[in-house]
């Protein structure tokens, strides 16, 4: 598979993953928001885990095999980049992120409420954060130099 293909197949991944993870606090902060009616929270638990399950996983597990597969072509080339280092820690914060998001959906689905809808709609502002933390790190590639 050429370079470009590899590349066109990993921002898909990326857009959708990023997708799921923008909407799944926004569930979450209905969920809360309308937690003494359980008309409403049984239909926010199947939305939100369909969401989780059949969205974000499978755009996660996209994103980071075609990802892994880009980075294979220029591990060495990548890895003594200041830039790339950002980027994978970006994406460290980004997988925290999704995994984070999973214990949320399982607390509220258990009938643990352990967040306010406020909490969650300042945690929903995180994966805009590390979005524009990848992007200008993976097309701007920033050159770092150590300060006199």
């Amino acid at each position: 598979m050429t370079y470009d293909w590899l590349r066109a197949l990993h921002i898909i991944g990326v857009v959708t993953w990023f997708a799921g993870l923008f909407y799944i606090f926004r569930l979450y902060v209905y969920h809360v928001e309308n937690w003494e009616k359980p008309e409403v929270t049984a239909l926010l638990q199947v939305m939100e885990r369909r969401l989780y399950r059949g969205i974000c996983w499978p755009a996660m597990i996209f994103t980071t095999t075609f990802g892994l597969l880009l980075w294979a072509r220029m591990f060495e080339q990548y890895l003594a980049q200041p830039w790339f280092q950002l980027k994978l820690a970006g994406l460290a914060g980004l997988f925290a992120y999704h995994f984070y998001s999973g214990k949320v959906r399982r607390d509220l689905a258990a009938g643990r409420r352990l967040l306010t809808s406020r909490q969650c709609r300042l945690i929903n502002e995180a994966p805009t954060v590390v979005l524009l933390l990848v992007v200008i790190m993976a097309v701007v590639k920033p050159a770092f130099s150590a300060v006199p």
